[in-house]
């Protein structure tokens, strides 16, 4: 028998909060470089999120930028090649980033690391090259996975 004051209805289906809504987002698209016969070049628009590195961008929709420092600064291996426009609104490359792009295969002026490029509201509709070759320094074959 209930007692006074006491319901006996089911609790909320979802208690709490509403969930968040996703974080803010510009479309930014990823040229890949052909890279032998089995793989063409491509070309695809992902939602970058504002905030975000190209290359946490690129690993979160599975564009093939390797990253095998995970994201310090520390390999050239998330090289771009940009746009002049998209280039010149970005801060000046520091001397850490300047000097892992010494060891990049095919510098061009406008090359920067992805995971020194922060995406905000100007990238929005940016084109981003990812050249067809790296040179991975740390293990022949060795791709990091995403955190």
């Amino acid at each position: 028998r209930p007692f006074p004051g006491v319901s006996l209805a089911p609790p909320p289906l979802f208690p709490g909060p509403p969930p968040a809504p996703p974080p803010p987002a510009v479309p930014v698209t990823f040229v890949s470089a052909a890279r032998g016969a089995d793989r063409p070049a491509s070309s695809v628009t992902v939602p970058a999120t504002i905030g975000a590195s190209l290359l946490s961008v690129a690993q979160a929709h599975d564009i093939e930028l390797e990253g095998a420092c995970e994201g310090v600064c520390a390999c050239s291996t998330c090289h771009l090649i940009l746009s002049q426009d998209t280039y010149d609104a970005l801060p000046e490359p520091s001397e850490d980033e300047e000097d892992m792009l010494d060891c990049a295969v095919g510098l061009t002026p406008t090359s920067r690391l992805g995971c020194q490029c922060t995406v905000d509201e100007t990238w929005t509709g940016a084109e981003v090259e990812v050249p067809g070759v790296t040179r991975n320094f740390y293990v022949d074959g060795h791709v990091p996975q995403p955190h």
